[in-house]
């Protein structure tokens, strides 16, 4: 795998999905439903802090308590706010993604469960790396059941749609 391709293709399905979200009222970004996170807010927010989390990991950083984060699932941001604080974060991620050299060397970090015995996972930057993609695709597509249930749909966003060269033959 390609891991800056792959990114690359994440960060531009999420700006298509972005587009469409844009224009929602504040309203449709926290209507309920009964599938994923339960609104476009918490979901996207899910993925953003994810993304975040997992980046940490890769860095072997320290990644405090989830009680602790600015940003958490259950207050999401504004639309508005969210789009300002990830283009940022997606260039910095890119740039950490550029900087690995070892995708298989092992990362042990400790779970982040208040409720279970600690406990020590053990990964490496490519097992961590496909998580934060297979994650993203994972949420993503709820959000777009959400968004088809409000009448909102988007092209194809397909890897191979956005991401594959095309010519006439």
């Amino acid at each position: 795998m390609n891991v800056l391709r792959t990114y690359d293709y994440l960060v531009l399905a999420r700006g298509k999905v972005f587009d469409v979200v844009r224009p929602l009222s504040a309203e449709q970004y926290a209507r309920e439903f009964s599938i994923g996170l339960g609104t476009l807010g918490r979901t996207l927010t899910h993925l953003m802090i994810c993304e975040w989390f997992y980046l940490q990991r890769i860095e072997r950083r320290t990644v405090p308590p989830y009680g602790q984060w600015p940003i958490r699932d259950e207050q999401p941001p504004s639309f508005a706010v969210l789009e300002e604080k990830w283009g940022p974060q997606a260039r910095e991620t890119r740039t950490m993604l550029a900087a690995v050299r070892d995708w298989e060397a092992p990362i042990d970090y400790p779970a982040l469960t208040d409720d279970q015995p600690p406990t020590v996972i053990t990964a490496s930057a490519m097992d961590i790396f496909t998580q934060l993609v297979l994650h993203e695709v994972h949420h993503r597509a709820q959000a777009l059941n959400m968004l088809r249930q409000m009448g909102v749909t988007l092209g194809d966003i397909d890897f191979n749609a956005l991401m594959y060269q095309r010519r006439r033959g």
